[in-house]
């Protein structure tokens, strides 16, 4: 009997659960488990293997950033280990600088001479969410004072030493389309076409990044603004719209749903067709973000053996939500223009005691 993949793998996680309220010495029916491994399905897309990195815990500074002075082995301040292992995994893209990182930062802030960029409060220091109630003991250091010292540069020759493609996250709830459009500029102008691309050449990037994935805020309907998803579409379209390319073709991700609310996307397709079906086809792809947490401590090293099986089931609702989104966005885009980009999902624990203040263990 040919068994599904899903239904394997739901399978699996109903078997594992009910293993373990079977009786000591229950004898299960004999199984057979036939592998085909010379039978193609199709084509999977490098982007699947992309990744998301934010100014959260020990994520950038520590994580890929250790600077051109650590004793940490690194090329050019990026830590030489991780490059070494990010090759291995052969990314499709990373997303950066947020999150919710992204709804405060100004990209201005990450470029030029480091030792006059600007320090700031990092957006998770003085939260209300739990997950972040150790950066309450930090008193100094980049984790809750960033120092720009990563910045658009340093994340592209992240981005190149890994060769992996960029997906940069504009701020939407903070600053505003001007500040989007000279983003674009400063990444993707031609030197000596504008002072922007000039100031690029300067700090030693004289050919443009070509940046093609660009995220239109971050959370709308949360860190991102608190918006509704009318809000948020009449947001897309000051965004969206007569963008320069500068050569570069624009993949431009709109703020998706927060888990299961596919009113959020229904209500979002809804206001921005309402001028005709134009701007979705400048949308490349629909955002949806998803975290999965045990009922129990949420530690991410003290669980029991439910706790483990309650979290793989709530992983494995991630088909069903693809699924309901999916069928909502052909409601307003039947041509299917429209790619469900899933940029942000995976287990999201408490601060385990024996991290440093501020660290998190598992996070996406």
């Amino acid at each position: 009997m040919a068994l599904g993949r899903r239904d394997f793998l739901g399978g699996a996680v109903a078997v594992g659960a009910t293993a373990l309220l079977a009786p000591r010495g229950a004898q299960g029916a004999d199984a057979k488990i036939e592998v085909l491994l010379n039978e193609p399905i199709g084509t999977i897309s490098p982007d699947i293997y992309s990744h998301f990195i934010e100014h959260l815990g020990g994520v950038i500074y520590d994580g890929v950033w250790v600077g051109e002075n650590s004793k940490v082995p690194n090329i050019n301040g990026i830590r030489r280990a991780l490059v070494e292992h990010m090759l291995r995994l052969k990314t499709g893209a990373i997303r950066w600088p947020g999150g919710c990182f992204a709804d405060q930062y100004s990209w201005r802030d990450g470029i030029g001479s480091r030792d006059k960029r600007p320090r700031r409060v990092n957006f998770w220091a003085d939260t209300n969410y739990k997950v972040t109630e150790a950066y309450k003991q930090l008193k100094d250091g980049p984790q809750k004072y960033e120092s720009n010292w990563f910045g658009t540069n340093e994340f592209m020759q992240f981005c190149r030493l890994v060769k992996a493609k960029p997906y940069l996250a504009a701020n939407v709830r903070s600053l505003n389309v001007r500040d989007f459009l000279e983003w674009i500029e400063y990444c993707n102008a031609p030197a000596g076409l504008t002072t922007l691309s000039d100031q690029r050449a300067a700090a030693g990037e004289k050919d443009p990044f070509n940046v093609s994935y660009w995220g239109v805020g971050n959370e709308s309907w949360g860190c991102g603004g608190d918006m509704t998803p009318e809000e948020y579409a009449t947001e897309f379209r000051k965004f969206a719209a007569w963008l320069p390319t500068y050569g570069t073709k624009l993949q431009l991700i709109a703020s998706g749903p927060n888990g299961g609310d596919v009113g959020w996307t229904r209500r979002f397709f809804g206001k921005l067709t309402e001028k005709g079906s134009g701007m979705v086809g400048r949308m490349y792809g629909w955002a949806l973000h998803y975290y999965c947490q045990t009922t129990g401590k949420g530690n991410a090293l003290e669980y029991t053996d439910d706790e483990w099986y309650d979290l793989i089931s709530r992983a494995d609702r991630m088909e069903s939500l693809i699924t309901q989104h999916w069928t909502v966005m052909g409601e307003s885009d039947p041509q299917r223009r429209v790619k469900l980009i899933v940029d942000e999902w995976g287990a999201w624990h408490l601060q385990d005691p024996h991290m440093p203040a501020g660290y998190l263990y598992a996070y996406p």
